[in-house]
Formats: structure tokens, sequence, C-alpha cells
């Protein structure tokens, strides 16, 4: 179902990099991860060791999964070479509607939608407008249409897929651009600038110059992280600093995969 479920592919990423990012798209909180989506993996490690992880089907993986611990990694423990993947079928329709809507009400709007028994797989808000995307069975889609408010947006699937590819107009700009992943439901850090909301809340999108500890303390206060994602000052971590157990197993589980310390050094943390 690339069209829902699939990771945003920017600019010129492979699917082995998608899952080294953990890049979702719009779909993330209905249909799950990019690594909740890996049954298995082939890595070549640090030793020059072709290891396998997981499988090709589900429901297989006994002890540790060795294979999702790659989603998001950076390629800092190994080159991977082989990803398998579940496919889900692609609903019978697809529907979007889009209405005005402050940022100040959107957050609870948003959460109130899906909370509901809906066949609801997209809430984003950019520029003043709430988009929700109905995927699924046509008479469900269709009932939930009529139900709720809303135009029928006809260029909807284009929103969804410029949304999912980073190719929205939010997204092309030279200013700093930084990805909060914070609670559904807390309020929106109070900063001046463009906002772009996903995830019905759970991934704000913000550009403009900030202080990389501000920015941590909001989002710390809203239940999350923050990373700097694109330009900015980056001689310092991009990623949100992790506390010192984090850090002593992220180092444990490094020397364990790459000991030389040969894979992409300092690109996740500068201690890494």
């Amino acid at each position: 179902m690339p069209s829902l479920r699939a990771p945003a592919l920017w600019r010129r990423l492979t699917l082995g990099g998608t899952l080294a990012c953990n890049l979702s798209g719009p779909a993330r909180p209905w249909s799950g991860s990019v690594r909740d989506q890996v049954l298995g993996i082939r890595l070549l490690n640090g030793k020059g060791e072709h290891l396998r992880f997981g499988g090709q089907v589900m429901k297989n993986v006994a002890g540790y999964d060795v294979s999702r611990l790659q989603a998001g990694a950076m390629g800092t423990l190994g080159a991977i070479t082989e990803i398998s993947l579940k496919v889900m079928p692609k609903p019978a329709m697809t529907m979007t509607l889009v209405q005005d809507m402050a940022v100040e009400d959107v957050i609870k709007y948003m959460n109130q939608r899906a909370g509901e028994s809906k066949p609801i797989t997209g809430a984003a808000w950019v520029d003043g407008k709430v988009y929700l995307r109905l995927s699924g069975a046509k008479s469900a889609v269709e009932a939930t249409a009529k139900k709720w408010s809303g135009e029928v947006m006809e260029q909807g699937d284009a929103f969804w897929q410029q949304l999912q590819h980073m190719q929205h107009d939010f997204f092309q700009s030279d200013e700093p651009l930084w990805r909060f992943s914070i609670g559904s439901t807390a309020a929106n850090p109070e900063l001046e600038g463009p906002w772009l909301i996903d995830w019905a809340g759970s991934q704000r999108w913000y550009r403009g110059e900030a202080n990389s500890a501000r920015m941590e303390s909001m989002a710390q206060r809203a239940g999350g992280q923050v990373s700097l994602f694109r330009g900015g000052d980056r001689k310092e971590d991009v990623m949100h600093h992790q506390p010192q157990a984090l850090q002593t197993i992220q180092s444990r589980l490094k020397e364990s995969f790459d000991p030389d310390g040969l894979f992409n050094p300092g690109r996740l943390y500068s201690w890494l």
C-alpha cells in the first residue's frame, strides 16, 4: 500500500536509507512506523560478517529483534544489504476532507477525529487548513465523509504524496527545519514562524532559527523530542540529547556491531 503506508522517500533515499532514517509517512499513527513493517534484514557489520536477522514471514522473531534496531540507526551499526517488509492491500477508496482552521483549534480537533472508530489514515494541518484522509471500504468512507465537516479535495492524493515525500511548499525553504516528535495532545510550542502538523499532532515541523537547548526544553515539556532535521548550526549534535543510561546502551551496541567505528562515526551522535 505505497500511497498510505510507505515511508517518505525524500530526494534520492533508498529503501535501506529510509529504514536507517526511520522516516514514516502520514499514516504512521494508524498503520505503524517503518520499523513496524520490517520482517527481517541482512546486515554487513564492522567485522566483515554478513548477518541475517528476522525472516521473511510474520511471527518468526525469537529473542531480541535486531531487524528493527536498524530503524533510525543512520547506518551506524552496519550496511543493510537486504530488507523483508510486510505488504498490505490497497484500500478500495480514499478521500480527503479539507477545511479552514486556526492552529489553536486544530490539535483538539484532530485528536477528536483520530479517537473515533472511523477509517481515518491521515490528519495534517498547514497554511491554516486541516486535512483528513479517509481510506477503506467505499461504504465506510462515504458514510464518514457525510458525517464529518469539510470539503472533498479533488487533488487529495497529490497533497498526501507531497507531504509524504517532503515535496510540499512548506519544505521548500533554506530556513532551518526542526522536527518535533511529541504528545499528540500537547499544546503547540510557542514559536513564531511557519508550522506543519502531521500524525494528528504527534509530528510537528517548524521552520526558523532557534536555540537547540530551548527547543529541547520545549519538546520535553510536550512529552517528546526534537531534532534539527535540516540546515542551521550543525557543528553540534542535531539529535535530541540522550540520558547517560541510553548513551551507555547505544555505545555498547555500537561496540558489538562495529568495534572499529567504521560505519558513519558521529553521524547519529558525536559520541557514537
